[in-house]
């Protein structure tokens, strides 16, 4: 019954799960805080240092559904242990860097592991609990990822002032020993392995080539439309070489599930706009409205903190009513949120602002638990890893799209944010987040074929040759 308690097994498992989800997603964003301190520690130039975090989300976004497939094939306990011992190690790596190349190295090597990490976390979700209480958990994974996001800036600005820059990756170093023996004594052992498991090299390496040109393409200005160029093709030859490989990185025939198909694309979608408040959020408040640092910093903590406190409950409701029911009515909210923001005057003030980002925040969390319960909860044994690892790039790929696209329509919309009056700025505002309404409206018809395929029995994409 979904309000069984859990047993003292699962209760740790599932913290062991939580923890794995909450230091990737907190290393997402607490060197932010110390680029400016990094920039003078080592004479570097903003655009230098902004390599800091481009080089941590990169690896992440090219790596994420290879590192999936693998934990499928050799074991994802094992390999989750061994993500952790990279992120932990390259966590020390950063700390004892002695120049930036060293740190921008180590981070990216701190992104293999929190890959592995994010890959491997949700796809053990079923074997740390229930089913009935699948729900929950997901909920509670969204909530350690939207904590450790949001928690990231000010945990690393309040470290860096006290203790220095290194601090805020030596934190790792005890969590990530803790998190591995957590791991080790609780998740159940990994099913014996197949001999001869085969991997696809040759797939790994055109989807990682595919998957770092467009995600540079939307962080280099100059090269977006060749990068694109680039992407694309190498899209297309990925589809190529997985329809030849004996043992594909991605089975195509899984895309074929609408379930899966629709998943996916709403995970891209919804991260997309929740991006837009990041970008958009800060140039608002402080010229839109000309609040002072310390209430634009408290206003933007108000959407990450109500999506990392809706979590649980909103997997108790997924528990209860199940994923078809909650995806579009979470949609639905986000479509009202974004609408509200593009319509509320400005002359409302601050609270004109709260309201919406209240409703957008509590709906994604919502989304998320719905969402990823839903999915998982039809994806065979043999696929979880692919198909979480796929939930994780299509989360990171509408992350980079939202900061891209949707901070594009904001500048085209003000000119320059920078610069722009207060009331140029509450017009960007609106016209972006009609962009951002139009794109959840397109979400909830997206969500119809969801709901549609979710009657039918789930295809099992298993093969012998995996």
């Amino acid at each position: 019954m979904p309000g069984s308690p859990l047993t003292p097994q699962a209760r740790w498992a599932l913290t062991s799960l939580a923890l794995s989800m909450l230091m990737p997603s907190l290393d997402t964003s607490i060197a932010n805080a110390g680029l400016p301190t990094l920039a003078t520690a080592f004479g570097a130039t903003f655009q230098q240092v902004q390599w800091i975090v481009l080089a941590y989300l990169l690896a992440v976004t090219t790596l994420i559904v290879s590192v999936g497939r693998l934990g499928d094939g050799i074991g994802r306990r094992r390999l989750l242990l061994i993500g952790i011992g990279i992120f932990t190690s390259a966590s020390l790596c950063c700390a004892l860097a002695p120049g930036l190349g060293w740190l921008i190295g180590a981070r990216a090597v701190q992104g293999l592991g929190a890959a592995i990490m994010f890959a491997l976390t949700v796809a053990l979700v079923a074997d740390a609990v229930p089913k009935a209480r699948a729900g929950s958990a997901m909920g509670l994974l969204a909530t350690m990822s939207a904590t450790g996001t949001s928690l990231g800036p000010s945990l690393g600005g309040l470290l860096i002032a006290q203790v220095g820059w290194p601090s805020i990756f030596v934190l790792n170093v005890p969590l990530g020993l803790l998190n591995a023996w957590l791991v080790y004594r609780y998740l159940p052992a990994d099913r014996p392995a197949r001999s001869g498991v085969a991997f696809d090299y040759l797939g790994t390496v055109v989807l990682v080539l595919a998957l770092a040109a467009y995600a540079l393409a939307m962080t280099l200005d100059g090269y977006t439309l060749m990068l694109l160029l680039v992407s694309l093709c190498g899209a297309g030859v990925f589809v190529g070489v997985e329809m030849k490989a004996r043992a594909p990185l991605i089975r195509l025939s899984l895309f074929a599930d609408a379930r899966l198909s629709s998943s996916l694309a709403l995970t891209f979608l919804v991260t997309t706009v929740m991006m837009t408040t990041l970008v958009v959020g800060p140039f608002y408040l402080s010229r839109g409205l000309g609040l002072g640092s310390t209430v634009v910093g408290l206003a933007l903590s108000v959407g990450p903190l109500l999506a990392a406190c809706g979590g649980v409950p909103a997997g108790r409701l997924v528990d209860r009513f199940g994923a078809r029911r909650v995806v579009p009515g979470a949609l639905l909210g986000l479509a009202g949120g974004c609408s509200l923001l593009a319509l509320l005057p400005t002359r409302f003030g601050l609270p004109a602002y709260l309201l919406p980002m209240a409703v957008i925040a509590s709906s994604y969390a919502l989304f998320q638990a719905a969402n990823n319960t839903g999915l998982m909860s039809t994806v065979s044994q043999a696929q979880r890893g692919v198909v979480s690892a796929l939930l994780g790039l299509a989360r990171n790929l509408g992350l980079i799209t939202g900061a891209a696209v949707m901070g594009a329509v904001f500048a085209l919309a003000t000119g320059d944010p920078a610069q722009a009056p207060a009331e140029v700025i509450g017009s960007g505002l609106h016209s972006t987040f009609g962009v951002a309404a139009a794109l959840m409206v397109m979400a909830l018809f997206v969500s119809r074929t969801r709901i549609t395929c979710e009657s039918e029995p789930a295809r099992d994409a298993t093969n012998p040759a995996d």
